[in-house]
């Protein structure tokens, strides 16, 4: 059971697993829970606040919260620099990876929040990396999830995940300035150009504000690589998500061009009766629009799986 620490914020912090992390509860506490999970790198206030307040307003309580090495959360101190490239080469070849730590250890830290929280059952909801860790929970810890939301997320095999040459480059450069805030920012706002949603548009200048926000609430350069090579020395885990047998939604976006369609479809050809839902026009990120289709998808699925 970890321990619960007041924060400013409408946040808290929670000792778990072994780490503190923060989070924000939000919505009525007896409601059923949504546990969001966000991807690689991004802070819990990448769940825009509108869409959690829709969830909220179809009554769930939603808690988002930092993953380790990102926001308030514990930042992982390696003692090593991140060689994802090479990282990547030996997984290719079916060599180990060596990393800080691992997927499992990312969703052992999510059960921990619930402990923490006495929460007994959620609905999971993860988006790219943080649909990794949730698949991860309900493989592992199936008696803790309601269900399972996968958005834009892989089951680690090389075959249908690699993403378009120039996009992946992108991911992989570092920014000009590494420890300069609005270098990262800028790199960051060149990384969303490369993996937006095509049918979607983004306002530009509210998208740099948001990331600015980012930045301006914790700034760890390191972590995104060191969660990256959580991502790498997991593997293959379609194995892995044979095991699940939650009631699972898959949602993918036609256009994503970092972790192609076909991913999200392999996915949910290897978890036993999961649905798939393809949205065309959507990238790899949570445009307006991109949200609202989400919230209708995750709520159904949520009530369904309530029913069953």
């Amino acid at each position: 059971m970890g321990t619960e620490l007041a924060s400013p914020d409408g946040e808290a912090m929670v000792h778990a697993n072994g780490i503190d992390l923060c989070y924000q509860s939000l919505g009525d506490p007896g409601a059923p829970v949504i546990l969001l999970i966000m991807g690689l790198g991004m802070q819990l206030i990448a769940w825009p606040d509108a869409f959690c307040a829709s969830l909220v307003e179809r009554g769930f309580r939603v808690i988002r919260f930092d993953n380790r090495d990102v926001g308030r959360s514990t930042h992982v101190v390696w003692g090593q620099r991140p060689r994802v490239l090479l990282a990547i080469v030996r997984s290719i070849l079916g060599l180990p990876v060596h990393s800080p730590y691992r997927l499992s250890d990312m969703a052992d830290d999510a059960i921990g929040l619930l402990d923490a929280l006495q929460v007994e059952r959620a609905h999971v909801v993860g988006v790219s990396m943080g649909g990794m860790i949730g698949q991860c929970m309900a493989a592992h810890h199936p008696a803790r999830l309601l269900s399972l939301t996968s958005i834009m997320s892989a089951s680690g095999s090389w075959r249908v995940a690699c993403g378009r040459p120039s996009v992946l480059r992108q991911l992989l450069r570092r920014p000009v300035q590494p420890d300069d805030p609005a270098s990262q920012v800028d790199h960051l706002m060149r990384l969303m150009g490369v993996i937006g949603s095509p049918g979607f548009p983004t306002d530009q200048a509210e998208l740099r504000r948001q990331l600015e926000r980012g930045v301006g609430r914790a700034f760890y350069p390191v972590g995104p690589y060191q969660q990256l090579l959580a991502i790498v020395a997991a593997g293959d885990r379609r194995r892995e998500l044979a095991m699940i047998r939650v009631p699972t939604l898959v949602i993918h976006g036609a256009d994503d061009p970092l972790l192609p369609v076909a991913a999200g479809r392999e996915a949910a050809r290897h978890i036993a009766g999961a649905r798939l839902q393809v949205i065309k026009g959507m990238g790899h990120d949570l445009p307006p629009g991109v949200q609202a289709l989400l919230a209708e998808g995750i709520v159904s699925h949520c009530r369904g799986a309530e029913k069953a």
